[in-house]
């Protein structure tokens, strides 16, 4: 934050060097006020917003020009230009940046000199404003999120491999209950919030990149590819753990019956959390797929033929009791899918380096 703000600052100011203090135009201002404010988060956003930003002051300059000049009364031309300046600026092509239809419009309306030089000027200013913002964003130190987003994702893997070795151990000793089972619902839909922050922190990481000089001094940095991957693992991850546990609160609830779950089949499930930590934990440690990809394979193999077994165990473990088909049949389907996406999903990230 503080490196941005001397950077806006000095855009402003080398920008204000060259219109105000060298040239001495008419609308100085104009320059360094667009060159501070095109210091953005990230040289994409510079570029994007400057395109934006320039329409929308040279429409509101031309629009309001125009009808000056042909109504020779600035307080009628005023009362035209305003609304349809305003207006042009929701256009949703031109983002936040609309706004500036009508900041140009009123540099014009409120000048005693209204002309087609004095307006060809003050969009040349803009543009120059606009060109400093990007180019000392760009090649003085331009932001890089990579860490922040590296690190959200490995706090999301360890949260998710942490809640699901818990999980099992209780369900192992037959400690749990309601209480345990909503603690581990709500660190769930914790997760989900966690899931959320990655994709914004992967989307920021991806988007730093874009233009970025130093991209290529970046190279110990994880590739975007393997940010992608690796959320779409724990989103996986997050979604199938929210239901799984779900599932254990709603059978868990003192309404229901709770002879549901038979010690074969509990244990059977216990030991598929615990193998589902083991994947993710691996995961998260090898650096998202980066390194030991064998162990990390066999593990996600190992968790699916647990799964399988699970599936095959079912039908002469479960009695005839509608509550106890149901509850355990959601568990059931939950270890399927949540098996079936972390081994599809490592090995085809695999597969991908390997080419």
């Amino acid at each position: 934050m503080v490196a941005q703000a001397m950077k806006a600052a000095f855009a402003a100011w080398a920008s204000w060097a060259v219109v105000g203090w060298w040239l001495h135009a008419p609308m100085a201002f104009v320059a360094p006020w667009v060159a501070i404010l095109l210091v953005e988060s990230t040289v994409y956003q510079s570029v994007t917003h400057a395109l934006q930003q320039l329409a929308a002051i040279a429409s509101g300059t031309i629009m309001a020009t125009v009808l000056s000049l042909l109504m020779h009364n600035r307080m009628g031309a005023m009362g035209l230009v305003l609304p349809l300046v305003v207006l042009l600026g929701s256009w949703w092509r031109l983002g936040r940046q609309g706004i500036y239809t009508a900041s140009g419009a009123l540099f014009v309306l409120t000048d005693t000199h209204v002309g087609l030089v004095a307006s060809a000027a003050r969009i040349a200013e803009a543009a120059f404003g606009a060109a400093v913002g990007i180019g000392v964003n760009a090649l003085i130190r331009p932001p890089v999120y990579l860490r922040d987003a590296h690190a959200v994702l490995h706090e999301a893997a360890q949260k998710t491999w942490t809640l699901l070795d818990e999980t099992s151990g209780h369900l192992s000793d037959g400690r749990w209950g309601v209480h345990e089972a909503k603690s581990w619902h709500e660190r769930a839909l914790h997760l989900q919030h966690l899931v959320g922050e990655c994709r914004s922190a992967v989307g920021w990481s991806r988007e730093s990149l874009w233009g970025n000089v130093r991209r290529r001094s970046l190279a110990a940095a994880p590739p975007d590819r393997n940010q992608e991957d690796a959320m779409v693992v724990l989103d996986y991850a997050a979604a199938h753990t929210t239901e799984l546990t779900r599932s254990l609160l709603e059978a868990a609830n003192e309404d229901r019956p709770t002879h549901w779950s038979r010690p074969p089949l509990i244990h059977s499930y216990a030991g598929f959390l615990a193998r589902a930590a083991r994947v993710v934990r691996l995961y998260g440690e090898s650096g998202f797929g980066r390194e030991h990809d064998a162990a990390l394979q066999q593990a996600a193999r190992e968790l699916r033929a647990t799964a399988d077994g699970m599936r095959r165990q079912t039908p002469g473990s479960v009695s005839g009791v509608p509550e106890e088909a149901s509850a355990y049949g959601a568990l059931l389907l939950q270890t399927q899918r949540l098996a079936g996406h972390l081994d599809s999903s490592i090995r085809q990230d695999s597969t991908q380096r390997s080419v």
